[in-house]
């Protein structure tokens, strides 16, 4: 491996992956700037009230959120830390295994998903239209949209 030549992406997936970052900036900034602003959320702690919400258990491994999220061990423990400060979750040791914990989503966090989850919606909408008219990224936004259906 040591010997072998160094990896390019072809122009054109360069090209492809650097308008879905261009995106993908642009979206996640707005995004945690209406949810801190509006909700007094980030965006990592929307986005684990919403994955806990939607446990069929209202709760999950701490390591499932962190994969789940994004984020590594202490990152996701420091997160969860702030959900508990703020009343929306709280840990809880597994019954048969006490070296597990989970995260479990409280009746103020439904709450403040609940809350949240418009603005999440109208401000990831708003975000991705402002490119449909840019000639680069506007048919990128299309293709993400049309991968939906």
């Amino acid at each position: 491996m040591a010997n072998s030549p160094p990896v390019s992406l072809p122009t054109s997936d360069h090209a492809v992956w650097n308008r879905v970052l261009t995106l993908h900036t642009y979206v996640e900034r707005e995004l945690a700037l209406a949810l801190q602003r509006r909700h007094g959320i980030g965006l990592s702690e929307y986005r684990s009230l919403e994955h806990l919400q939607h446990s069929a258990t209202s709760e999950l491994r701490m390591q499932d959120l962190a994969d789940k999220v994004g984020l590594g061990q202490s990152s996701v423990t420091r997160l969860v830390g702030r959900l508990e400060t703020a009343g929306f979750a709280f840990k809880d040791l597994c019954p048969s295994d006490k070296r597990g914990v989970y995260a479990v989503i409280t009746d103020e966090g439904r709450q403040r998903y609940q809350a949240a989850r418009a603005t999440y919606a109208e401000v990831l909408s708003s975000a991705l239209n402002t490119f449909t008219a840019d000639p680069a990224l506007g048919p990128t936004v299309q293709a993400l949209r049309a991968a939906q259906g």
